[in-house]
C-alpha cells in the first residue's frame, strides 16, 4: 500500500491511497458490464457507461432518484456545462453483495458523512486493432469532487491504461500504475490531477477495460 498525508486538513486526510481489495470476488459482478449502454456524449462509440447515486445508512446502500451528471467546462473541457444523462446501474448489480461491499469499503476508507452521496460509474472502454480506447478522452484532469475511487473489475486484452497521480499538469507524474482486477486507487480530487492511457489490443481482436468509478460528492443533481 501506499499512502501520504496531509496534516493540515483533518477532512482530507489522505492525499491517496492504493490497495489490493481481496475480500472482493469479481466473478459475480464481471457479467454486468456486457451490457452497458454506449455514452453517447463522446465520439467513436468505444465507451460504454451506467450511472447511479447512493447515500448510506448503516450498512445498507440507499438508492437515490435518477439525476444527471454536471460538471462545468473548468474540469471538463471535453463535455463540460452539459447536463449528461445515463441509464442506471442494474439492479440485481446494485443487490449483489460484492457491489455493496465495495461502495461501503469507499465511504469508510474516505470516512464519508452518512448523508454525503456517492456516485458510482460503471464504464467499460473498448478498443480494436483499427481503434484504440480512450479512458479519459478530457485529458488530465479533476472531476472537481472531493474523493474518487477507481475499482478495476477487469482487463481482456489489453495493453495501455496506466493511471497516472500529477500535483500539476505539467509536471511528471507522482503515481503511474495499471489497476489491475481488484485493485483499488483512492484520491483526493482537491490535491491531485488524474489520466488514464489509451489502451490498444493485445492480439487482433477487441479488448475491454472494466472499471467502477466512484466519486463523493457524486455530482449529479435532479
Amino acid at each position: 500500500m501506499q499512502k501520504l498525508f496531509k496534516s493540515t486538513e483533518l477532512e482530507y486526510a489522505f492525499m491517496f491511497t492504493f490497495k489490493k481489495v481481496n475480500s472482493i470476488k469479481l466473478e459475480g459482478i464481471k457479467q454486468f458490464f456486457t451490457n452497458l449502454p454506449t455514452d453517447p456524449y463522446i465520439k467513436g462509440n468505444y465507451r460504454s457507461r451506467r450511472l447511479s447515486r447512493f447515500t448510506i445508512s448503516g450498512d445498507e446502500l440507499i438508492k437515490l432518484p435518477h439525476g444527471y451528471l454536471y460538471q462545468s467546462k473548468n474540469y471538463n473541457p471535453l463535455v463540460g456545462d452539459v447536463k449528461r444523462e445515463f441509464a442506471e446501474l442494474e439492479d440485481a448489480l446494485i443487490e449483489h453483495e460484492t457491489f455493496q461491499h465495495l461502495v461501503l469499503a469507499f465511504s469508510d476508507s474516505c470516512k464519508l458523512h452518512p448523508e454525503t452521496e456517492i456516485g458510482v460509474h460503471q464504464i467499460r472502454t473498448t478498443c480494436s486493432p483499427q481503434n484504440y480506447g480512450n479512458p479519459a478522452p478530457e485529458g488530465i484532469h479533476r472531476d472537481g469532487t472531493d474523493f474518487i475511487g477507481i475499482f478495476s473489475v477487469d482487463r481482456d486484452n489489453i495493453q495501455g491504461g496506466e493511471t497516472h497521480l500529477y500535483i500539476a499538469k505539467r509536471e511528471k507524474p507522482v503515481f503511474s500504475k495499471i489497476l489491475h482486477p481488484g485493485e483499488l486507487l483512492l484520491v483526493n480530487d482537491h490535491e491531485f490531477f488524474h489520466f488514464t492511457t489509451p489502451i490498444k489490443p493485445i492480439a487482433e481482436s477487441s479488448g475491454t477495460r472494466d472499471v467502477f468509478v466512484l466519486t463523493s460528492p457524486s455530482l449529479i443533481s435532479d
